[in-house]
C-alpha cells in the first residue's frame, strides 16, 4: 500500500515551490487534486514553450489530477468550499494578497473544516517589512545569501544552477505538512503552516556560513570551484567539451595517498612539497598541474571510475542530458519513461525516496481540467447535466 494512501490534498499551487511539495506527496501516495483557473491553468503549463503542457510543468506535476474552477465567480468558489471537507490538506503559494482576494484564507476554511491542515508558501512570509514583495526562485536565492557565496574568487555573485529556492522550500513544506498530519492523528486538530522561501533557503546555506561566516560576523567569500585546499577541485578531462571535467575531494590523508597511487604517481605522496596538508595548500598551483597532467589524458567517466574504485571521492561533471543516459541512474530505474496522451512517451527523472513498503508508479502530469468530471462526480456527486452546465458557463475548462 502506498505510504500516504487515503490522504487527500487540495492543491492550489503554481510554478514550482508549491507544486514540488504536492508532487512529492503524490509520489508518496496521496490523492492530489490540482485546482487551476479554466483559462490557462497553472502559469507553469506554458512557461518557456507554447501550449499548456511544457516540460517544466510536466516535471513538477506528475501523479496529480487537474480540476478547473473559476474562483472569480461565486459558483466556482462555492464548489471549492463544498469539496473542502473531503480533503485533509490545503496548499497554496499564490502571490501576496491573492488568496485573501478570494476569501479563502485559513480562518475562512477552518470554519468549514476545523481539522484542515492549511499550508501557505510565500516569498518572504506573511508578515514583516518584505511580506508584500513578490518572489520567485531567483529572488529567494538572492535574499538568502546563495548568490553572494557563488561565483569565482574576486568575481561577481552568480545564480546557482539548482532551483532550490523553489523546490527546496517545497521539500521543507512537505515535511511540515506530514508532521502536522501526524500531530492531527494525536490531537484531532488541524493547523496553519507558513513557509518563507527566503527563510527556507537559508537552511541550505548553513554549511558555508559555518565554515567561513564567523557566526554571522562576516560575509562568506566566493571560492569558485576551489572549496578546499589542493588537490580538491575541478580538473579538465579529455574530450574538450564544455562539461568534460571531473571534481575530486581529498579530506583525509588516506584519500591523498590513494589518489597518488591511482594516477600512477605514488612518489607525490612523499614529495617534500606535498607530504602534508599545509604544504599541499602552500603549493597549490604545482600540485594541481601534476594531477591535471593525468586527468587531461582520460575521459571524465574514466577519471571517476579509476578514482572511485581507489576510494577517492570523485565525480564526472555529469551534464543534464547525461543524466537521462547515466548508467548508474538507468540501472537503478531512476529514469522513467512515462506515456502521455498527447505527447507520447516522455522521459522523467524519478523520486529519490525509496521505501520498501510503498511504491507509487509515476504517471504523466494532467492535461488542464482532465479530471473535472471524475473528481466532481466523486466529491460532489454532480450529474452529467450539472457538469455540462458548469462547463458551458465557463466555471470549468473545455473538454480536455
Amino acid at each position: 500500500m502506498p505510504a500516504l494512501d487515503g490522504i487527500r490534498v487540495l492543491d492550489m499551487t503554481q510554478y514550482e515551490a508549491g507544486p514540488s511539495c504536492t508532487q512529492a506527496l503524490a509520489w508518496l501516495g496521496a490523492d492530489v487534486v490540482k485546482i487551476e483557473p479554466p483559462r490557462g491553468g497553472d502559469p507553469g503549463r506554458s512557461l518557456a514553450v507554447g501550449g499548456d503542457y511544457s516540460p517544466y510543468f510536466c516535471n513538477w506535476n506528475a501523479n496529480k489530477r487537474s480540476v478547473t474552477l473559476d474562483l472569480t465567480q461565486k459558483v466556482g468558489r462555492d464548489l471549492l468550499l463544498r469539496m473542502l471537507p473531503r480533503y485533509d490538506i490545503f496548499i497554496e503559494n499564490y502571490g501576496p494578497g491573492i488568496v485573501e482576494r478570494f476569501d479563502l484564507e485559513y480562518e475562512t476554511l477552518r470554519e468549514i473544516h476545523p481539522a484542515l491542515i492549511y499550508l501557505r508558501i510565500k516569498g518572504f512570509g506573511n508578515d514583516g517589512p518584505y511580506a508584500h514583495y513578490k518572489a520567485y526562485d531567483m529572488i529567494a536565492q538572492a535574499a538568502s545569501g546563495a548568490f553572494s557565496a557563488t561565483g569565482e574568487i574576486g568575481g561577481i555573485p552568480i545564480l546557482p544552477g539548482p532551483t532550490i529556492g523553489d523546490s527546496g522550500t517545497g521539500m521543507q513544506a512537505g515535511m511540515a505538512v506530514l508532521a502536522a498530519y501526524v500531530q492531527r492523528l494525536r490531537t484531532g486538530e488541524g493547523q496553519l503552516i507558513e513557509l518563507s522561501m527566503q527563510e527556507a533557503m537559508t537552511y541550505y546555506m548553513r554549511t558555508r556560513i559555518a565554515f567561513a561566516g564567523d557566526w554571522g560576523n562576516q560575509a562568506v567569500p566566493r571560492l569558485g570551484n576551489m572549496m578546499g585546499g589542493a588537490p580538491t577541485g575541478l580538473y579538465s578531462c579529455a574530450g574538450g567539451g564544455p562539461n568534460d571535467f571531473a571534481y575530486l575531494i581529498t579530506v583525509t590523508d588516506r584519500h591523498w595517498d590513494c589518489l597518488c597511487v591511482a594516477i600512477g604517481r605514488p612518489e607525490l605522496a612523499i614529495d617534500p612539497r606535498f607530504d602534508t596538508g599545509d604544504k599541499r595548500a602552500l603549493n597549490d598551483a604545482p600540485l594541481r598541474e601534476e594531477i591535471s597532467s593525468w586527468t587531461r589524458e582520460h575521459e571524465k567517466y574514466e577519471v571517476m571510475r579509476v578514482l572511485g574504485d581507489a576510494g577517492v571521492p570523485c565525480s564526472a561533471i555529469i551534464d543534464t542530458s547525461d543524466l537521462y543516459r547515466d548508467p548508474h541512474l538507468v540501472a537503478r530505474d531512476f529514469v522513467k519513461r512515462v506515456e502521455h496522451r498527447d505527447l507520447g512517451e516522455v522521459s522523467l527523472l524519478g523520486f529519490p525516496t525509496r521505501m520498501s513498503g510503498s511504491e507509487v508508479p509515476i504517471q504523466a502530469a494532467p492535461l488542464l481540467g482532465e479530471h473535472n468530471d471524475e473528481v466532481l462526480r466523486e466529491d460532489l456527486e454532480l450529474s452529467d447535466d450539472e457538469i455540462a452546465a458548469l462547463r458551458r458557463d465557463g466555471i470549468l475548462a473545455r473538454e480536455p
